[in-house]
């Protein structure tokens, strides 16, 4: 039998019988009052006393009760998926997320929030894309992602709505929305100790913020597997019309294969926000410092280029990506596809690179 099935039935057994005990007592002293024509006033008090304070203690066990039996049940991960109905009857509170930073990181972040969800069963509303990063980007959702594929593939797991309930809408307008940006790199107690509560106390809580607010490391391998990567793989799914131009690319790709995808990391915005300049003339180191201070969000604002570059936390140059791709002996003809946006400082920055492979 399951074990949050016997639980349930020890609660409730529990409190048939403290309920019964309880009853005893309080018809014991209800005789005792009605026989009162042989007390005293202050014996009277004294039982009126009692009974008051029976009704109390029976009050907050009561309460006890209700509070153990709504607290938090630990997800328990195993070949058998719960139905939609359980999760439901489960719910905790409604999670409102922003996702943040480029398209991949928000698609990390988004396979951390439906994880987060489960594991607190609450439920999630439709993740909000970034419309404030470099790119300025203003697509929604469901301009990138089969928002309806999202929602039905992980059904059994989590519930997702489009849109908050009409009257918890009206709530948060009212008494406004709790928001919070979570710790980085959390684990599954910090969500449960810390951010749990919050639920049960505003019934809806935003998070700012998406990227790395759940960790890769010390969790367990059911929510790492069975969730985030079948959010990524399967779920986080690209619209039908994105789809039909990928598989345009890579036909054209595949008539002269073989062939390599590379990201270079070498935009804008990713250069300023590592403080990686190295090949920059005085212009563009002095244009990266000041988008960097441009964005509040970027907390890192004095990077010293030469530091960074030696920890190898910044990107490598493109000429420098040449010589990793030659030392792993990759043929000099095969054809390059640049998956990126556009490089700074355009085509002079290349050079390093068409050096060694001319089919870029």
């Amino acid at each position: 039998m399951d074990n949050g099935k016997l639980c349930n039935e020890d609660d409730e057994f529990v409190a048939v019988e403290m309920k019964e005990k309880v009853s005893k007592e309080m018809k014991s002293w209800v005789v005792r009052v009605m026989k009162m024509d042989k007390l005293g006033w202050d014996q009277f008090k004294l039982w009126a006393l009692g009974i008051t304070t029976m009704m109390i203690l029976f009050w907050v066990f009561a309460l006890q009760l209700a509070r153990m039996r709504m607290g938090p049940n630990p997800i328990k991960y195993d070949n058998n998926q719960p139905n939609s109905q359980d999760i439901r009857l489960q719910n905790q509170g409604y999670l409102m997320v922003s996702s943040n930073g480029g398209l991949n990181q928000m698609r990390s972040g988004i396979c951390g929030m439906v994880t987060i969800a489960r594991h607190l069963n609450v439920t999630l509303v439709v993740p909000k894309l970034d419309k404030t990063s470099f790119w300025n980007d203003h697509s929604e959702f469901q301009d990138i992602f089969d928002m309806n594929y999202f929602i039905q593939s992980l059904r059994d797991e989590v519930r997702i709505i489009k849109k908050l309930p009409s009257r918890l809408k009206k709530k948060v307008e009212r008494d406004s929305l709790y928001s919070m940006p979570t710790a980085s790199w959390s684990n599954m107690s910090y969500y449960y100790n810390m951010v749990l509560p919050r639920f049960r106390k505003y019934k809806v809580v935003h998070f700012s913020k998406t990227d790395t607010r759940l960790a890769n490391n010390g969790i367990p391998d059911e929510v790492q597997k069975k969730l985030r990567c079948r959010v990524d793989y399967d779920a986080l799914r690209f619209t039908a019309q994105i789809q039909r131009v990928a598989q345009k690319i890579m036909a054209l790709l595949r008539e002269d294969c073989p062939f390599l995808v590379l990201h270079l990391r070498c935009e804008m915005d990713m250069l300023a926000f590592s403080g990686g300049t190295e090949g920059c003339n005085e212009h563009e180191v002095a244009e990266l410092t000041n988008l960097r201070y441009r964005i509040p969000w970027w907390k890192e604002k004095e990077i010293n280029p030469k530091r960074i570059r030696e920890a190898g936390l910044c990107p490598v140059t493109p000429e420098e990506r040449a010589l990793t791709l030659r030392a792993f002996n990759i043929n000099p003809n095969i054809q390059i596809y640049i998956a990126a946006g556009d490089i700074y400082g355009g085509k002079s920055k290349l050079a390093g690179l068409r050096a060694f492979y001319l089919q870029i």
